[in-house]
Formats: structure tokens, C-alpha cells, sequence
């Protein structure tokens, strides 16, 4: 096993500017963002962790979730509470509580409640950028389980049409199909 030494460290000395984190889904520091129906709780931030990665609180009503799509970095879902329906590159998959996948990056796919509850998983993604992206598209709403309203018709044009301008810079890109 190598030594470390002052001369010739094998860690880099510990960053005294950063601080530890902490959240709290249902505190009142957390943001939450509704964006199509779902509230995201944004719970380690990329400024938090220098970029390396975010940590998302998703709440998705029934009928929720995001249209197919990919972008250009990892994406791990851990289911808490409910079932979900993942679509990846095709082929459809479910996901119950207690399970974990992760999507790799560039990969096409998406996740929908076809449940009559609300489904209660945490996204992490690698690296950071997604937490911004739903601060950017989304709209703050006041808790983690707040009703956030799926935009209807033209609503829903202007919305995709939002996104879709914004997505590139995220890395990210919606799809026809995942």
C-alpha cells in the first residue's frame, strides 16, 4: 500500500470550504419544482457537490412522467414508494418499490406512472446539470407532494416548445419514442 506524504499526497487535502450537506424533502430550504404534473425536490444540488453529481426527490402522480428521451449523462432511479413503467431503448420494464436502475447516458428512454397512486423515487444523476435544467423549465411550487398541474393543450405546445429550446443546453434531447 502506498504512504501518503505532504510532498507526495495520494488524496488531495481535504477542501475546508466545503461544508457538509444536508436536506430535508419536507423542509422548507429544499427547492421543489412542478414540471408536467410531477414535483421535483431538489435535494444535493451540482453547486453542492462541485458538479459530480444531483440528487432529485421525484413525486409523480399517476398518469405522470416525463415524454421519451436521452442526454449525455448517467441517470440512476431508486424507487421508494409505488410502481413506475421505465421504457428503455424499446423495451418496457417495471419498477416497484425497493428496486434501483440506471439508465446509462445517451441511452433512450423514459419513465410513466400507469398506477392509480403516486410513485416516490430519488434520481441521481452523474454528472450534475438535470437539477438545473428543472429549475430552468420547471415552476417552484411550496412542498415536495404539491399538486403540480399538467399543462393542457396549448399550455402544453408552449411548455415542449420551452424545453426543447432549453434541453440542448442540459445535454439533453426528447425523443419520438425511448
Amino acid at each position: 500500500m502506498a504512504e501518503t506524504t505532504s510532498t507526495n499526497p495520494i488524496l488531495p487535502p481535504d477542501d475546508l470550504t466545503r461544508a457538509l450537506g444536508f436536506a430535508q424533502a419536507d423542509g422548507e430550504t429544499a427547492p421543489h419544482i412542478a414540471l408536467v404534473g410531477a414535483t421535483y425536490t431538489i435535494m444535493v444540488a451540482g453547486k453542492d457537490t462541485n458538479g459530480r453529481f444531483c440528487v432529485i426527490d421525484m413525486h409523480v402522480p399517476p398518469g405522470g412522467g416525463p415524454p421519451p428521451h436521452r442526454h449525455n449523462f448517467e441517470e440512476t432511479f431508486i424507487l421508494l414508494d409505488g410502481e413506475v413503467q421505465v421504457t428503455f431503448r424499446g423495451q418496457k420494464s417495471t419498477l416497484r418499490a425497493g428496486d434501483t436502475i440506471n439508465v446509462p447516458s445517451n441511452a433512450p428512454h423514459q419513465f410513466h406512472n400507469a398506477s392509480s397512486e403516486p410513485v416516490r423515487m430519488i434520481c441521481i444523476c452523474s454528472p450534475a446539470g438535470n437539477d438545473e435544467f428543472f429549475l430552468e423549465v420547471g415552476v417552484p411550487v411550496a412542498t415536495r407532494t404539491t399538486a403540480a398541474p399538467r399543462p393542457e393543450g396549448e399550455q402544453m405546445v408552449e411548455f415542449l416548445k420551452k424545453v426543447r429550446a432549453v434541453a440542448p443546453k442540459y445535454g439533453t434531447e426528447l425523443l419520438e419514442k425511448a
